[in-house]
C-alpha cells in the first residue's frame, strides 16, 4: 500500500477527503480558523508560503506537518517545532470495542472544556466538522473521555483528540475509544493513523496494544508571519 500521502498529511487531507473544508488555492491550503489551525503546502518552497501568506492574518499562526524539518522562509518566524510519532494500524491485534456514544454540536462545550484541561492538540469550536467524535460520560453526566477523527487523506483516517479527564484515568477509556474507532475505520476499508509525542510512552503502549505501529517521526512546525 502507498503511504506517501502521510508524509504531508495535512495537505493530502485538504486536497482530498477534506477538500470541501479547504480554503485557498495554488500551493497552499488551510482549514477555516474556527475548524482548525492546521494548514498545508504542497512543498515547503517560497512560492507555497507566498500563497499561504494570502490566507492568514498578521497575528495568526499556522501548523504544518511534514516528514522532516524545513528551512523557515523569509517573511515568516518560527514559533515552535514538535516531533510527533506517526503510528499506523493496518490490522488490529485485539477485538474492536463497541463504539461509545457519538458526540454532536450540543456536546461541544463539554468537549472544549475537556480538551482545554488535557491538551491533546488543537481543538476549537467547529473542529467537530472534521469527522465523527465519540465520548464516554460518567454516571453524573460529565464527559470523562473522548476521541474522534481529524485528517482524512485518501484511504486514511486520523484518530485525534484522544483524551481522558485526570479524575477518570486508569479505567481503560482511551483503549476503548481508540480500538472502537480503529475498528470502525478499518471496516470502512480505510487505514487509521494517529500522532503522539514520542515521550508519551503510556499512550503509545495503549496504541500498540490496539495494533498501531510507528511509521515515521514527523515534524509539526508552527510559524507566523514576521513583523519585520
Amino acid at each position: 500500500m502507498d503511504f506517501s500521502s502521510l508524509d504531508n498529511p495535512i495537505w493530502s487531507s485538504l486536497t482530498s477527503g477534506h477538500a470541501d473544508l479547504a480554503r485557498g488555492s495554488g500551493l497552499a491550503r488551510r482549514y477555516p480558523g474556527d475548524v482548525s489551525p492546521l494548514s498545508g503546502v504542497s512543498q515547503p518552497v517560497m512560492a507555497a508560503f507566498s500563497d499561504m501568506a494570502d490566507l492568514i492574518g498578521p497575528d495568526e499562526h499556522v501548523n504544518l506537518m511534514t516528514a522532516k524539518a524545513f528551512e523557515i522562509p523569509k517573511g515568516w518566524q518560527l514559533v515552535r517545532t514538535i516531533p510527533l510519532d506517526q503510528m499506523v494500524c493496518t490490522q488490529m491485534t485485539m477485538p474492536a470495542a463497541a463504539l461509545p456514544k457519538q458526540l454532536g454540536p450540543a456536546d461541544v462545550p463539554d468537549m472544549l472544556k475537556l480538551t482545554a484541561a488535557t491538551k491533546p492538540g488543537p481543538f476549537v469550536r467547529d473542529t467537530i466538522r472534521m469527522g465523527r467524535y465519540f465520548g464516554i460520560r460518567s454516571n453524573d453526566g460529565r464527559l470523562a473521555a473522548m476521541a474522534g477523527e481529524r485528517l482524512r487523506p485518501d484511504q486514511f483516517s486520523e484518530i485525534s483528540a484522544v483524551c481522558t479527564d485526570p479524575e477518570f484515568r486508569g479505567r481503560g477509556y482511551g483503549q476503548i475509544l481508540v480500538s472502537s474507532l480503529a475498528g470502525m475505520i478499518l471496516a470502512e476499508s480505510r487505514i487509521p493513523f494517529l500522532h503522539v509525542i514520542p515521550e508519551n510512552q503510556s499512550a503509545k503502549s495503549v496504541y500498540e496494544k490496539v495494533g498501531f505501529r510507528v511509521r515515521h517521526t514527523m515534524c509539526l512546525t508552527v510559524i507566523g508571519r514576521s513583523s519585520s
